[in-house]
């Protein structure tokens, strides 16, 4: 009998450092994800709410397994809410690094210099990490950047963020606008900044346009700019055809084609450097510019000079079959 107690004994001890192996082995070997996954945790979860989702995402085998070894290995250090990803593999050990350290999965969503704000509208609402609607937001009050967000923010409270920081920016570039900006208020800040910023992807060239169609408002000239024509045709979208001439001669509150002044609104969402640009702009006496063919544009002050270098832009423009 006392043989048989030893034995049993014995098989017991063995069974137990087994059990205590695995114990120990599973909290660092590889865990059971093919790839890798994303897991939110909300704010005000516990350790064992975020071994739930870790379960059902397929991260770790046992969501009481992985609850019991991180508070033996772990000593029950507090975790962080957001998203975060999982790697394929990961251990447990790994995962709950993962979770306490706080390293959340950014997201970003990009607006371009010089959107038009129905395409923010449909970048915001073709997002389907966002949630919520809302409506297109005012023209010219969005300020194109990237913005972080987490996964099931409202889409108005990431439109609320930029133009939040428009008007920020605003506030800041105003306060420090050169006293001579044909800017009378920030909104007519905007407007002008809008313009310019559609006329030219060439940055160094918007304090220059910007000094061109100042002196154009102070002389009470038509600021004749393309991209006025277009906005009420198509909120801002690309027209994809060329200007036609009843679109040139038609009279609206945004054709600088057919008024003086400034257009009623912004024709976009300027960016910094726009803005920047108008209440700082080039000291010219330029009133004229058309494109070089070579992505930027040449100025003139006269227009005897700007018809010549229209003439060369022809130029080229049959030059390269495009006549």
């Amino acid at each position: 009998m006392r043989r048989l107690g030893c034995i049993i004994l014995l098989i017991g001890l063995i069974v137990a450092a087994f059990i205590a192996f695995r114990f120990v082995h599973g909290w660092s070997e590889k865990g059971p994800a093919t790839k890798d996954v994303s897991i939110t945790v909300p704010e005000g979860s516990t350790l064992s709410d975020a071994a739930v989702l870790l379960k059902q995402a397929g991260a770790v085998r046992s969501a009481d397994a992985f609850l019991t070894r991180a508070k033996v290995f772990d000593g029950g250090k507090s975790i962080k809410a957001g998203e975060f990803i999982i790697p394929a593999g990961a251990s447990n050990s790994d995962i709950l690094s993962i979770l306490q350290g706080g390293k959340t999965l950014t997201r970003l969503i990009t607006i371009p210099e010089g959107m038009p704000s129905i395409l923010v509208y449909e970048r915001l609402m073709a997002n389907d990490q966002l949630t919520g609607d809302i409506k297109v937001p005012e023209e010219g009050s969005v300020l194109p950047d990237s913005y972080a967000f987490d996964k099931g923010d409202a889409r108005a409270v990431v439109l609320k963020r930029m133009q939040d920081a428009m008007d920020k920016a605003l506030a800041k570039l105003w306060a420090e606008r050169d006293p001579g900006t044909i800017a009378k208020s920030p909104r007519e800040a905007i407007i002008l900044a809008s313009i310019v910023e559609k006329e030219t992807g060439v940055p160094a060239e918007r304090p220059m346009v910007a000094g061109v169609y100042s002196n154009r408002l102070r002389t009470n000239m038509m600021l004749q700019a393309d991209p006025t024509i277009i906005y009420p045709i198509t909120k801002g979208k690309p027209l994809g055809r060329r200007i036609r001439k009843s679109e040139i001669a038609a009279v609206n509150d945004y054709n600088t084609y057919a008024m003086t002044g400034l257009p009623r609104g912004p024709i976009a969402n300027p960016g910094r450097l726009s803005i920047l640009a108008v209440l700082h702009p080039a000291q010219t006496k330029a009133l004229y510019f058309v494109a070089d063919g070579k992505g930027g544009h040449i100025f003139a002050d006269t227009y005897q000079q700007h018809n010549e270098n229209v003439r060369k832009w022809f130029e080229i423009r049959r030059s390269r079959g495009e006549l």
